[in-house]
């Protein structure tokens, strides 16, 4: 995860196509998305939040002030993410409007994860 990326592909940059960017977030441990996180860019997705957790140390971020739409399969694929975590916490910035109506309905209480609006 060293430099951004588009989710699926070059073709999912083509105009009409959804697409997902992720880079590493400068000077502290995290990630910042691009796109719409959906079935069509799950994969890349998945794969950062595993990324994110093979460097978690404490607190890592989620920088999604750029995210136009997640699905419940991306909150779900960060969920467990965080529930996997062997300590601390995941801080998700700036999500879309969908993201926390989605963690509080399905995992209440979950600690592991502060939204930052």
């Amino acid at each position: 995860m060293d430099a951004p990326h588009a989710a699926g592909g070059p073709d999912l940059a083509a105009p009409g196509k959804v697409a997902l960017e992720v880079s590493p977030l400068p000077g502290r441990s995290g990630i910042r998305a691009r796109g719409e996180i959906s079935v069509l860019t799950r994969t890349s997705w998945e794969q950062a939040l595993t990324q994110l957790a093979r460097q978690h140390t404490g607190v890592s971020y989620v920088e999604l002030s750029d995210v136009a739409f997640v699905d419940v399969a991306g909150v779900t694929a960060l969920a467990v993410t965080a529930m996997n975590l062997l300590d601390g916490r995941v801080v998700v910035e700036n999500p879309p409007p969908q993201l926390p109506r989605v963690l509080e309905m399905f995992w209440p209480g979950l600690d592991r994860i502060e939204v930052a609006l």
